[in-house]
């Protein structure tokens, strides 16, 4: 009896088994709110996270993933240390509604490559530091298969090459905390589609990217694509629409001719004429490439959205055209199992 009773407190002392990722196929939309605000900001008034409401909404359309920014500074106020009991636990309920809609979450870390005013690669904020917060998100997450590590949301103004040392950190440090699920690594220069392989002031994604390593196996590249006249996502008009999808055309041929995987993690669309069926010819190519892309996320919906903010997905609202445009598209061919 004493060695049964030694062995079940060894049992429920053991940490949670690592999650098995599920097969990839995120077709859904950013969910905005928590990354919004100053830091520390005011629950409730200057950021919040979605409810299970806003989440069921477009669980209801047929769409399986939620990408939901976040702050750093608010998950993790001092680096290298333990993240904030309550912020983690608002990131929990969030991710926890997702699920239990039958959606899987796209955690976003919303910072641009910055934790407040200094970038990843600088004194303060080094790689090590960088990796310290994926690890412990990673410890805490990688029971929960339904969960996706998204590295950075758009780092734009460092160095390819010395942001490359902190997502391989990143990704290292992850895996050795026992996390198996998808990690999705975007490039320098705002990771557009568009200027994967151009060489910019902070590099050339395309040569410097390939030396991304994944002790995991579980990796894809996060990249954005938006229709209009500079491509930031910025405008109403989508001017740039056929120069969008052969953007994503010529990642596709990229992604084959080097055998990986990519994600469009922000898309976004009025609802002017013509806009919505630019955006879901970009999102049918997507699907139409399983083996090149892992799936896509629409920008964007979420509650502190202003009612007059042209590219906000609202199904009941001015955008409902494109609502229903990405509504199609996660139905469409071939299927995405949930």
């Amino acid at each position: 009896m004493r060695r049964l009773l030694a062995l079940a407190c060894l049992v429920l002392a053991l940490p949670p088994a690592p999650a098995t990722a599920a097969p990839a196929c995120l077709r859904g939309v950013n969910i905005s709110g928590a990354e919004f605000g100053t830091v520390p900001g005011r629950y409730g008034f200057d950021y919040l996270y979605p409810s299970a409401q806003t989440i069921g909404r477009f669980a209801a359309l047929g769409l399986t993933a939620m990408r939901l920014p976040i702050r750093w500074e608010r998950l993790q106020p001092n680096l290298r240390q333990p993240l904030d009991p309550e912020e983690l636990a608002r990131l929990e309920a969030a991710v926890s509604a997702a699920t239990q809609a039958g959606m899987r979450t796209v955690i976003d870390l919303h910072n641009y490559a910055y934790h407040g005013k200094a970038r990843v690669d600088s004194e303060m904020v080094t790689p090590e530091a960088f990796a310290d917060v994926w690890r412990r998100l990673a410890r805490h997450f990688r029971g929960d298969a339904s969960v996706v590590f998204g590295l950075m949301n758009e780092p734009h103004d460092i160095p390819v090459d010395r942001w490359l040392v902190a997502a391989n950190a990143a990704l290292a440090a992850i895996r050795e905390a026992g996390a198996r699920q998808m990690v999705l690594v975007p490039g320098s220069g705002w990771t557009g589609a568009h200027s994967w392989t151009a060489d910019l002031p902070t590099g050339n994604n395309a040569a410097i990217m390939l030396g991304l390593v994944d002790p995991g196996q579980n990796v894809a590249y996060e990249v954005h694509q938006y229709l209009d006249a500079d491509f930031s996502g910025t405008h109403a008009e989508c001017s740039r629409g056929a120069d969008a999808l052969q953007a994503v055309e010529r990642m596709t041929g990229w992604l084959a001719q080097n055998g990986r995987r990519a994600f469009l993690g922000e898309i976004g669309a009025s609802g002017r004429r013509g806009c919505p069926e630019r955006l879901r010819a970009v999102l049918d190519h997507l699907n139409r490439n399983p083996g090149q892309w892992v799936g896509w996320t629409a920008w964007a919906a979420g509650e502190l959205w202003a009612p007059d903010y042209p590219l906000k997905l609202d199904p009941s609202g001015a955008n409902a055209p494109v609502v229903a445009a990405v509504q199609a598209a996660a139905q469409g061919q071939p299927s995405c199992e949930r």
